[in-house]
């Protein structure tokens, strides 16, 4: 038998979704493929919106490095609608509401073909939020428009793209000498961007030690060029970087968290156990907006965003079964 076999039981309108999957990049898009091959009834509303929509290419993805996100979630799409049981909407969530047994999810107002709209609502036995999370940059003028392309976050997602390049490390947490190590082996040297900040002493140590040049003035501005990025300071000469890695700050893209009132880490993301299950029963969280105890923070990676979906979706299918065949 090849390719998924149909519905024997469409979809009853009236009827509850067994899972609203809500947020359509790679985590929701695997939770949704896991749950319609086991033919459940599944609703993933898409908001449009994505973590990594800056991101030119998405990187450490064995069979799929390279590949643009617009590309990756246009040939999950095209996989989803080979099964009958699942329905995907763009739309964007509004509030998830417990409902008897289950749940309510609130879409906004939406126009009709007749030009009328109102909110619409869905009934689901269970919810599986992907709604990622949002980055906060600092403040550095000209950093927002190279996000995703010449600055990034994460050494192993964008880092061999540098290879031989002068890189630039901005901040000055502790986070400024692991990033910068991290990248050793890639870059052929490092600056650290301290934006005029004083770097703790051992922490400076450290950095002279290891042959990381430090540049302690404010950054005036950072500016667009054909091999990268040129940065301008406050006090000296410009310098030419290849790329810059920064530390964002995130917090919850949705609502939906505080709504249900699911536990947090310290993080900001959800808390979850191993299998995606949250404080709240019949509520799973997959991708970089939760991730349990064992980890500080969350792991963001497509790879590791698409795996936790699959985790979740099957933790919601057992759910399911366990009510069905208690």
């Amino acid at each position: 038998m090849s390719g998924p076999a149909p519905s024997t039981s469409p979809h009853d309108p009236d009827a509850p979704y067994d899972t609203v999957v809500i947020g359509g990049g790679p985590a929701g898009l695997q939770a949704a493929l896991t749950l319609g091959r086991m033919h459940r009834r599944v609703l993933l509303l898409d908001s449009g919106e994505y973590r990594n929509a800056p991101a030119e290419h998405l990187h450490n993805f064995v069979t799929r490095d390279g590949t643009p996100p617009a590309e990756f979630r246009a040939a999950a799409r095209a996989e989803l609608a080979a099964y009958a049981t699942v329905t995907v909407r763009e739309a964007a969530a509004t509030a998830v509401v417990p409902d008897g047994d289950g749940f309510r999810v609130e879409l906004g107002a939406e126009p009709s073909a007749e030009g009328a709209g109102g909110p619409e609502s869905f009934a689901t036995r269970t919810v599986l939020l992907a709604t990622g999370l949002r980055d906060t940059l600092p403040a550095v003028p000209g950093l927002a428009p190279l996000f995703g392309t010449v600055a990034a976050v994460c050494p192993y997602c964008h880092g061999h793209e540098l290879s031989g390049e002068h890189i630039a490390v901005l901040g000055n947490g502790p986070h400024v000498a692991r990033v910068a190590f991290l990248l050793e082996r890639i870059a052929s040297r490092l600056t650290v961007l301290t934006d005029g900040a004083e770097l703790e002493p051992g922490l400076r140590a450290r950095l002279d030690d290891a042959g990381v040049a430090v540049r302690p003035e404010p950054v005036k501005e950072l500016r667009r060029s054909a091999a990268g990025a040129t940065v301008s300071f406050a006090d000296g000469p410009d310098d030419a970087v290849g790329g810059i890695f920064v530390a964002a700050e995130f917090a919850q893209r949705a609502p939906f968290a505080e709504q249900l009132g699911l536990t947090m880490q310290e993080s900001g993301a959800v808390d979850v156990d191993a299998m995606g299950r949250t404080s709240v029963p019949g509520v799973f969280a997959a991708g970089d907006m939760a991730h349990t105890s064992a980890t500080p923070m969350p792991l963001a990676s497509v790879l590791m965003a698409a795996a936790s979906g699959l985790m979740a979706a099957t933790s919601a299918d057992g759910e399911l079964l366990t009510r069905d065949h208690p």
